[in-house]
């Protein structure tokens, strides 16, 4: 096999698979992932949830155009939103009303025709979201490595980035063991990013990863919660969602860690649950699985997408947060485009991005 390309994207999650998909059929592309399979932290342990009006705008634009590739996968099953609003939220709300598109406020009464089990007296108000989903997150992730391959891409694993060095145009990277060439390299390494940053002599941008934690446990007895919708606060303090005849409880954590193998914190797994019975009345008598994810923010919160101004050929495709998953057909069209020096595509253009609110020069 063929050590040299003309682009290596670093990482096989969800961001790094999708732009690799795009770039397969007109550049010589390899995918360097550090684990044994692709998509292993962050993309293998999302929320798998499509939500328009979730995160900062350039985030939202992204979440619009890409539900037209979602659909036309039929990779959506649709489940709407609740956020139940608390005493004490008001400002959270307002800013809730202030972002969305297509949400509305209903009754309790309503609600309770959605999810039964809600206490009478935990929300002052409650906000729908018709138009939320699930996502076929396994599905999405093999058919951006199933395009990717069918263009002749290698995917490589178990080649851990030790080393980037830039000389004459081209960036020679030691991982696994052994040498690759390419023009350009693609930091897409989520968690890891700023570290993959550092080797190749970049100015970090800040990212930190956060920790969430989740509990698996059973419906309620004589209830089947297939279709109930999410629920959650817009405080973002705790959430519920329906998944596979049990119900998904976080308390929403975003605790700073670094990047590791992220695994559950006991205490926010009690937190949560509590919140959770505190909003529904629903007893938890035992907690069925556990399990955590790392979500990687950027200091301002956005995306860093775009090429290094100090490095050449040196392109970021991090900071992805919790959003990865629901922004990454747009989000990967435009960053082949940006790689590619196109313009925006008109469809993400007219959803109102703005491209200096996501490009790394912002932290030069």
């Amino acid at each position: 096999m063929s050590t040299d390309f003309d682009i290596i994207v670093i990482g096989a999650g969800i961001a790094g698979a999708s732009v690799a998909a795009r770039l397969a059929a007109s550049h010589r592309t390899a995918i360097l992932e550090m684990e044994e399979r692709p998509g292993y932290h962050s993309t293998g342990r999302s929320l798998a949830t499509l939500e328009p009006n979730y995160g900062p705008a350039p985030i939202r634009a992204l979440t619009r155009t890409s539900r037209r590739e979602f659909d036309d996968l039929k990779l959506l099953n649709p489940r709407e939103s609740m956020f139940l609003v608390p005493e004490g939220q008001e400002h959270e709300f307002a800013a809730l009303q202030a972002a969305q598109k297509g949400m509305r406020e209903i009754s309790l009464a309503e609600a309770k025709t959605r999810f039964p089990l809600l206490n009478d007296g935990y929300c002052k108000n409650i906000m729908l979201d018709p138009a939320t989903a699930d996502i076929d997150v396994d599905l999405l992730l093999q058919n951006f490595l199933r395009q990717f391959k069918a263009h002749g891409g290698a995917l490589l694993c178990g080649h851990a980035v030790q080393s980037l060095q830039h000389e004459s145009g081209q960036w020679t990277v030691m991982a696994g063991g052994k040498s690759f060439r390419a023009r350009i390299i693609v930091n897409a390494a989520g968690a890891w990013g700023d570290l993959v940053a550092g080797l190749a002599g970049a100015k970090p941008s800040g990212l930190q990863p956060k920790r969430r934690s989740i509990a698996v446990v059973p419906a309620p007895d004589g209830h089947d919660v297939t279709n109930w919708p999410w629920i959650g606060d817009p405080g973002e303090t705790w959430y519920c969602k329906p998944q596979s005849g049990k119900l998904l409880v976080s308390r929403a954590e975003a605790t700073h860690v670094d990047p590791h193998d992220a695994y559950a914190d006991d205490m926010a797994l009690a937190e949560g649950i509590d919140r959770f019975q505190q909003a529904t009345g629903i007893e938890v008598g035992r907690v069925e699985h556990t399990w955590a994810g790392l979500r990687s923010f950027a200091p301002d919160g956005n995306l860093v997408v775009g090429y290094d101004s100090r490095l050449d050929g040196f392109f970021w495709l991090i900071g992805q947060g919790g959003y990865g998953i629901q922004t990454s057909p747009a989000l990967s069209r435009l960053a082949a485009s940006l790689l590619r020096h196109e313009a925006m595509p008109q469809d993400i253009a007219d959803e109102g991005l703005v491209l200096k609110d996501i490009d790394p020069a912002r932290f030069a």
